[in-house]
């Protein structure tokens, strides 16, 4: 298998082992490793974002890491702007850009294009999620399909994040979603790409959740909230959403025990994974799909 002439994307839920996996193929492949996390971009977030540690990079370039402040917006065009930038810049030196993250609207910008929506104001978006949150999913999603009847095939009963995407942008533009999608060109053709999602079974990603949360802790992930708190970030800002942020802020509070948070924060990083893996259902069927027992005979195909 030669994967030298492409731009490898590895995706997979939180806690999968990503990271680790692009590591051992970057070295198999000669390539050099672009971030593709939308928290792990952050320079203030390295433990609850699950940066990786640049003393186990091996010697592996690493790119768009910990770079951004956590007060400055940072959209999905940033990023695919960057990410570009970088993909000439790895493939000049004669590597392969290896992207590893779980944000699936990053891949989708760089394998299908940016889609040009006007911002949508954060009190407009906001009083969409209250409403969802009032309704639940199903309800919500039949909401929906009356003002957009073209989300019927193309999105998911189940998939929260999308079918709220889909009710704003048809609220706000008055266009539905999967028509300003129509509008869009991509900058790269399909075949420029090896896509690979880690598909992990529930119940030992359960487990993996479990342990680095834990972990996360003994690390100084309280520490680390405590001088992102000094830091008096805007409420708006995409970063609060950060799982562990609003959990350990209970903590310090005294609205919460330290094992009360814990488990908080490992069911909301469990919630995420399932969210994430409902996108990969949606968005990535046609990735290769790799359980965790058949990655290192992956592996073994390269030299």
């Amino acid at each position: 298998m030669d994967l030298k002439s492409k731009i490898i994307l590895i995706s997979g839920p939180t806690a999968s082992g990503k990271s680790n996996f692009a590591i051992k193929l970057a070295k198999k492949v000669r390539g050099e490793i672009i971030n593709a996390d939308s928290m792990q971009i952050y320079k203030e977030l390295k433990i609850l974002s699950a940066r990786p540690d640049p003393k186990n990079y091996q010697k592996i370039k690493h790119h768009l890491y910990g770079f951004h402040n956590v007060k400055k917006n940072f959209s999905t065009g940033d990023w695919l702007k960057l990410a570009i930038k970088k993909i000439n810049e790895v493939k000049k030196r004669k590597k392969v850009p290896v992207f590893v993250g779980g944000t699936g609207l990053y891949y989708k910008a760089l394998s299908e294009g940016l889609v040009n929506i006007p911002n949508i104001p954060i009190r407009f978006r906001n009083k969409i999620r209250a409403k969802h949150e009032k309704l639940g999913q199903k309800n919500f999603y039949q909401k929906l399909l009356k003002i957009d009847l073209n989300s019927k095939n193309k999105i998911n009963p189940t998939d929260v994040q999308r079918t709220i995407r889909a009710y704003e942008v048809k609220k706000f533009t008055k266009k539905s979603l999967h028509d300003w999608f129509k509008d869009t060109k991509p900058f790269f053709e399909e075949g420029n790409f090896f896509k690979i999602y880690i598909d992990f079974p529930r119940e030992e990603l359960t487990k993996r959740i479990s342990k680095r949360t834990n972990l996360m802790m003994k690390m100084g992930a309280i520490n680390e909230v405590k001088r992102f708190i000094k830091l008096k970030v805007k409420k708006d800002k995409s970063v609060n959403k950060a799982i562990g942020v609003g959990e350990i802020k209970e903590y310090l509070n005294n609205e919460k025990d330290l094992k009360e948070i814990i488990e908080k924060i490992s069911i909301k990083t469990r919630q995420y994974a399932k969210r994430q893996n409902t996108w990969a259902r949606s968005n990535m069927s046609n990735w290769l799909k790799l359980q965790p027992q058949e990655i290192n005979k992956f592996l073994k195909k390269f030299k």
